[in-house]
């Protein structure tokens, strides 16, 4: 097998309405090159031609996938690409099925699958067309709860100037009452340790706040969870760079979202950027209650 470092490929595809036209401008102001729905034997001679070219070896084939056969063209071109030691990336961009029907609603437009039935009939039917799309993902970015700025900034974050960066690790609160990031790796469950809610005089501050920050992390057995958390990061650090995954989305709950696990996650990303990881903190669900 031949190898090539020279040419960085991002896939991006997902389900239609969950945002794949401003992941692409993004990326296009990055300076990657965007091809969109690009026929599938095609790919080879796109690829061939960035490599050979002056300039940017960046690419971004951005894929709406409706049918079976393109499915499978697409794959195998991936394959083929991997197979030459390309260095490809699949970024996958999905939404609940609520939120998509409300922006397909809201935009007056059909679904590219909608034929005589329900908009989410359509997006249920596109979700198990592009199943297998997901299986592969190295990085899959939920857009329920994400504006056109929070979605660039994610994209900023993933695809900006990496050459020195190993594993990127997003850490990510939130509550498990508004249910569990799909987007997530790992999830660490920090509804052990005693809740701040429950003392008046920080239920209404934040683990963002020192008060409550302090009275979270000062716990025994928060420092020990979180040192044994951090080290299993770093272990499988190796194995993922390896299998060609350098995002890893680390998912850390309590109730509400609100003061154990914010404090747990910007403790955690300390742990690990002491360690040289490269860390991006989100708190998914701060200020929703």
């Amino acid at each position: 097998m031949t190898t090539s470092n020279s040419v960085q490929v991002v896939l991006v595809t997902g389900m239609s309405g969950a945002g794949r036209s401003t992941a692409t401008r993004a990326l296009d102001d990055l300076g990657w090159h965007v091809v969109d729905n690009l026929p599938p034997m095609m790919v080879d001679q796109l690829v061939a031609y960035i490599e050979e070219r002056p300039g940017s070896h960046k690419v971004a084939l951005v894929a709406d996938v409706r049918d079976q056969v393109v499915l499978v063209e697409l794959t195998t071109a991936m394959r083929g690409l991997r197979e030459r030691g390309i260095d490809l990336r699949v970024l996958y961009l999905e939404a609940g099925d609520e939120s998509l029907v409300r922006r397909f609603e809201s935009s007056r437009r059909p679904h590219p699958l909608q034929t005589q039935g329900s908009i989410l009939e359509a997006v249920e039917a596109e979700r198990v067309l592009i199943a297998e799309l997901r299986a592969s993902a190295d990085i899959v970015i939920d857009t329920s709860d994400l504006n056109v700025h929070d979605l660039r900034r994610r994209i900023e974050d993933s695809f900006g100037d990496d050459d020195h960066i190993a594993l990127r690790v997003t850490i990510m609160s939130f509550g498990f009452k508004y249910g569990i990031p799909v987007d997530a790796d790992m999830v660490a469950d920090m509804r052990f340790l005693p809740n701040p809610h429950w003392d008046e005089r920080l239920r209404p501050k934040t683990g963002l706040d020192s008060e409550v920050s302090d009275a979270v992390i000062s716990l025994p057995e928060t420092k020990k969870f979180t040192s044994l958390y951090s080290e299993i990061i770093e272990l499988i650090e190796e194995g993922y760079l390896r299998e060609g995954k350098r995002f890893l989305t680390v998912a850390v709950g309590c109730t509400g979202g609100k003061h154990r696990s914010v404090a747990v996650a910007e403790y955690l990303a300390t742990l690990l950027e002491s360690n040289s990881v490269e860390v991006l903190v989100s708190h998914r669900d701060l200020g929703r209650e």
